[in-house]
């Protein structure tokens, strides 16, 4: 079988290539070899979570993987059949868990049985998807495609302590993975706002909400402050749902030192109204993530999907591009309109 090969240096030249091929590597049973991994980078090469999901990716379809080493900027990975289990990863650091979870589950989505996935590292990143991202934005559309995805926060974990503690219940759908088209929000049923700050000042929380009630008129039940428990954080972020009838959209905002909490409030407020200014049923994070989850469908039934996106950021082209490598699909992107509309096309239909 012919090894496809990945250039780690090419578009956004981050983590999403060595990902997105991992997961497809497992999924097609192709061998995969990447170079310069993570070029662009300030610290190029594979970081500690990044070596997880390497591991976590070997673990679950018992793969042979050559390079799999701190800072190695080269990887061969030869999958073998993916099997379903009950799997245990630790990053080690605050580093993403939730990514790792997002490497392994397209694989695992695919298997005859269903499989639990417990992950320990940091579940509230900024350069990751925050757990209840996945839990309430991209769940949910798993679900549509007829994959049973039931997600536990057990503990928080935030840079730079990391600690984090999450489970996945993946199960695997009977009748194939079902593609359907999401071009339309469908009108607001809800729109509220939390703060987490474990181990921080209560005012933190009082002030950054209050912030954000003001720019945005929320107020009530609107503005929510989780209970955590002692042992988690240090930590703070300030997320927003936006709950549509077809999809929902969560923003996070995080705090850092030398940031007010009104900076942090004002942040996340310019990013609730670009999202609510757009009429793209996906934001631009979401968008990225939906990609490989549809195409695997589009492919399953020989048939095609759309959506729409607020954006296309480069993470989104760069995605596309070693998707198409993997898999007998096309994406054409239409920028002409008031939001970019995604086709994506099984080959037989192309």
């Amino acid at each position: 079988m012919n090894v496809i090969e990945l250039d780690g240096s090419t578009g956004e030249g981050g983590g999403q290539i060595l990902r997105t091929g991992l997961a497809l590597s497992m999924c097609t049973g192709q061998p995969m070899a990447i170079q310069r991994i993570r070029a662009k980078r300030p610290k190029p090469g594979l970081m500690r979570q990044h070596l997880t999901c390497v591991q976590a990716a070997a673990a679950v379809c018992g793969a042979k993987v050559e390079g799999a080493e701190l800072g190695s900027q080269t990887l061969v990975f030869e999958p073998s059949p993916v099997r379903a289990g009950d799997y245990a990863f630790n990053v080690g650091t605050a580093g993403s868990c939730t990514l790792v979870l997002q490497t392994v589950l397209p694989a695992l989505m695919l298997c005859g049985k269903p499989s639990r996935v417990s992950l320990s590292g940091g579940t509230h990143n900024p350069m990751a998807p925050p757990f209840h991202f996945l839990e309430r934005s991209f769940a949910p559309l798993l679900r549509r495609l007829g994959v049973g995805l039931d997600l536990e926060l057990r503990r928080l974990g935030f840079y730079p302590a990391g600690g984090g503690e999450i489970s996945a219940l993946v199960q695997p759908t009977e009748a194939g993975l079902q593609p359907f088209d999401l071009t339309d929000r469908g009108p607001v049923q809800e729109a509220y706002a939390e703060c987490f700050a474990p181990a921080l000042p209560s005012a933190v929380a009082v002030r950054e909400l209050a912030a954000l009630a003001r720019a945005l008129g929320w107020s009530g039940d609107q503005l929510r402050t989780p209970a955590v428990r002692q042992n988690e954080g240090p930590g703070n972020a300030l997320m927003a749902t936006l709950g549509y009838a077809h999809v929902n959209e969560v923003v996070t905002g995080f705090g850092e030192k030398g940031v007010s909490a009104e900076q942090v409030a004002g942040a996340l407020v310019k990013e609730i109204r670009a999202h609510q200014a757009s009429d793209g049923a996906l934001g631009q994070h979401l968008a990225d993530q939906w990609m490989l989850p549809l195409a695997l469908a589009v492919v399953a039934q020989g048939g095609e999907a759309a959506f729409t996106c607020t954006e296309m950021t480069e993470h989104a082209t760069t995605n596309i591009g070693v998707i198409e490598q993997f898999l007998p699909v096309r994406f054409d992107v239409d920028s002409a309109g008031a939001c970019p509309r995604v086709h994506v096309i099984a080959a037989a239909n192309a």
